[in-house]
């Protein structure tokens, strides 16, 4: 008998609205996450600290620990301190440094992970991805999905707007990303997952189209379920393919060419995403994109990060070595350096026109 349905791996629990955080308890105690409410919970030493406050009077089982960054070793540490507690799951309770090393921890010992997510800066919250700081740079480590998200807007709203602003770049950019998965399918014949590529691009495009702005619970829900939807669209798909194209590759050109300066994650590939776009000749999706991201207050041109052109040609030639086997418009073109800075000169003319008009 033919297989008629395939399973997807997907959070148990997805609760994002005002106020969830009131009721974490409840999902807490749900029997497929925590029967006896022993739980390792992860926090910062900053915000996490107060949330502490807040929650441990409803999680009179929880063990906390304090997470000191987002680099490997500090996941490490955090196993290495879980691994004797006989704990039921991990809670990974603050931003995506805090969330990146819950996952990589508990995917060490052997248990599900929680993610609470306090801003929305990247779509990794719900993603089988953690990125961790290394002795080489930056990793990405492959780690199972959480078991359940928890996202309360009134905590994402008292978070510094730039948290918002970075999350709606990087739920744009995977316009741009499924874009180039699919030009590579038609170039190379890489297989392409539909299910995958149509989660991640209908999450930014419903970012894209949203009317609302950073401060509208309608915008923040619709741009933290995309991020989700995104975070699964990878599990589905096996790799981070469906969220990452030209727009990663320059992001990740941008952090290693020049790591003190580098802005946020989804400045950097909000923009990027823009500019691919336009590479890939569709200018007026380009100029929407930058429109959009102009509008919540994300940069669409280098200079607004503090980057000189000839800085961004020099980002833009070195991208496709941060990817070796990706196939992006950046691979397809192939373009001198004078061709991408004459295309870079095509595009800050029009989306400068866009954003004025």
């Amino acid at each position: 008998m033919p297989v008629l349905t395939r399973l997807i791996p997907s959070p148990l629990v997805v609760d994002i609205r005002a106020g969830a955080l009131d009721d974490l308890a409840g999902v807490l105690a749900d029997q497929r996450i925590s029967s006896s409410g022993k739980l390792a919970i992860a926090i910062s030493g900053g915000s996490g600290a107060l949330l502490r406050e807040r929650l441990s009077p409803a999680l009179p089982g929880a063990s906390w620990y304090e997470v000191g960054g987002g680099t490997l070793d500090d996941a490490i540490k955090l196993a290495d301190a879980m691994k004797s507690g006989h704990y039921d799951a991990v809670v990974g309770l603050g931003g995506g440094k805090i969330i990146d090393c819950a996952k990589f921890a508990a995917a060490r010992i052997g248990l599900p992970l929680v993610a609470v997510a306090t801003n929305l800066s990247h779509d990794g919250l719900c993603s089988p991805v953690a990125t961790l700081d290394n002795d080489a740079g930056r990793g990405s480590y492959g780690v199972p999905n959480p078991i359940a998200v928890v996202i309360d807007l009134d905590v994402i709203r008292e978070a510094p707007v730039r948290f918002v602003r970075s999350g709606i770049g990087d739920a744009l950019s995977n316009i741009s990303a499924v874009a180039d998965w699919e030009l590579s399918h038609r170039e190379t014949g890489e297989q392409i997952d539909g299910l995958a590529a149509a989660m991640a691009r209908q999450a930014g495009e419903a970012v894209l189209r949203h009317p609302g702005g950073v401060g509208d619970d309608g915008f923040l829900q619709v741009l933290a379920e995309g991020l989700v939807l995104t975070g699964i669209s990878m599990s589905v798909a096996g790799d981070s393919r469906p969220a990452s194209g030209a727009c990663h590759e320059i992001n990740h050109a941008f952090d290693l060419l020049f790591p003190k300066r580098a802005a946020s994650h989804g400045e950097q590939c909000g923009l990027a995403a823009a500019f691919a776009m336009r590479l890939r000749g569709a200018h007026a999706e380009s100029d929407h994109m930058a429109e959009v991201l102009h509008r919540h207050g994300l940069p669409v041109l280098p200079e607004e990060i503090g980057f000189t052109v000839d800085e961004f040609v020099q980002i833009v030639e070195f991208a496709p070595k941060t990817r070796p086997g990706r196939y992006t418009i950046l691979e397809h073109l192939d373009l001198s350096t004078d061709a991408i800075r004459d295309a870079y000169a095509d595009y800050a003319k029009a989306v400068s026109q866009a954003i004025s008009g």
